[in-house]
């Protein structure tokens, strides 16, 4: 059998990818291929579960407005298919003169960004959430929460509902692209369709060289380690706590996130990972290390990000470093406080130069589409991002490579 479609990887990209095929063509023939045992094993169901607002994209981006579509769009999926949910809103706390300059900043781009803001000073932050102090924050009142596996598995049974197949277990190792079709292989099994989306997350460059694409970029893993407060503390927050991010580091920084289970989390940091795909600390794969060892790209970025790299790396093997940079806003957390939860790993695409590839990174031929970098918020933008390839693919017959 020849398939129309073949989407390799099963978090929620290639799944809101798959589902909108479907959708654009009714009828057409799909096929899922997943490596693990089950949906969103990954950095979909690893993350912080935050259905984000939009507010620190760069005005007109590719992420920015895919964040705002993908907020609407992913509340409306979930009162579609009776997923929980909660709108519980977003604090952005400064702490010193330094972030309330920049919150300056935040207001601006937020109006550029078309989403709604309300300043707070010190007195009514604490009059909302007493348990947080800062000189001022920014309060977004869109953003929400959810349990992104949840998600993922709604769109699978949507999937299978109109025809598609999901295969779990399947490590690709193999891609051949013909005039006529493109064939996918994983050991002895074989399939083979007209054209095949790669949407495989901290694999993705990988499936990209494998493929044939010439690509100039690498995936690098960061661990992303998290707390949870103890169940007493359940209602130290009445919304979610942000810091006001730098603009000079990729990442966003430690938080507290009410999850939609009913508990609190705190974190994540952003910790260089010796392994893309192994979770527990200190966990090693050695072709994972030897592969960006041997990357330009790597080392300069560790040069250009050494400073917070070691802040981060010591708050990692620190668990009162970590305690520290929870205590700017919410000076009542405790070192007990802290108990474990689990990890997540990001894929953050390098290029060879060193720069970190903040937005969609796209590589197409003829017949295959290979999402090489779906930054955070993917989760959230999951559902446009998967009306775009979709009309990438049923609009395809090029060969292009696009850098967004």
């Amino acid at each position: 059998m020849v398939y129309d479609y073949c989407v390799i990887g099963g978090g929620i990209v290639g799944l809101a990818a798959g589902m909108e095929l479907l959708k654009k063509r009714p009828g057409a023939s799909l096929i899922i291929l997943e490596q693990e045992n089950a949906l969103a094993q990954h950095q979909t169901g690893r993350n912080s579960g935050v259905i984000h607002a939009g507010i620190y994209y760069q005005p007109g981006s590719l992420k920015a407005q895919l964040c705002r579509r993908g907020a609407i769009a992913t509340k409306t999926f979930c009162q579609q298919h009776a997923i929980p949910y909660e709108v519980c809103g977003k604090l952005l706390v400064a702490t010193n003169l330094l972030e309330a300059e920049r919150m300056k900043g935040l207001v601006e781009r937020a109006a550029k960004n078309e989403i709604e803001v309300e300043e707070l000073d010190a007195t009514e932050l604490r009059r909302r959430e007493p348990n947080i102090t800062g000189l001022g924050a920014l309060f977004v009142k869109s953003t929400g929460i959810v349990d992104y596996k949840l998600v993922s598995e709604a769109m699978g049974r949507v999937i299978r509902s109109q025809g598609g197949e999901i295969c779990f277990g399947v490590q690709v190792d193999g891609i051949k692209e013909d005039a006529s079709e493109v064939v996918i292989c994983s050991g002895k099994q074989r399939w083979r369709a007209k054209q095949l989306i790669a949407c495989a997350g901290l694999q993705s460059d990988r499936l990209a060289r494998i493929a044939g694409c010439k690509i100039d970029h690498q995936i690098i893993p960061f661990r992303g380690e998290y707390y949870r407060l103890p169940a007493k503390k359940n209602d130290i927050v009445r919304h979610l706590i942000y810091p006001i991010p730098d603009p000079d580091l990729p990442f966003l920084g430690i938080h507290l996130t009410r999850m939609i289970d009913g508990g609190v989390t705190v974190g994540p940091n952003a910790v260089l990972g010796f392994a893309r795909d192994r979770y527990p600390k200190f966990s090693t794969n050695w072709k994972d290390m030897r592969e960006y060892l041997a990357f330009p790209g790597f080392w300069k970025t560790i040069a250009s990000n050494f400073k917070s790299g070691v802040v981060e790396m010591r708050n990692s093997l620190w668990k009162h470093g970590y305690l520290k940079e929870c205590r700017k806003y919410c000076p009542s957390l405790t070192i007990d406080d802290l108990l474990p939860e689990k990890t997540g790993i990001r894929a953050q695409a390098v290029m060879r130069n060193g720069a970190l590839v903040h937005d969609f990174l796209f590589v197409e031929t003829d017949r295959m589409l290979h999402v090489c970098n779906a930054p955070s918020p993917a989760a959230t933008s999951a559902i446009p991002i998967g009306e775009m390839i979709a009309s990438k693919c049923i609009g395809a017959g090029h060969e292009q490579v696009t850098h967004h």
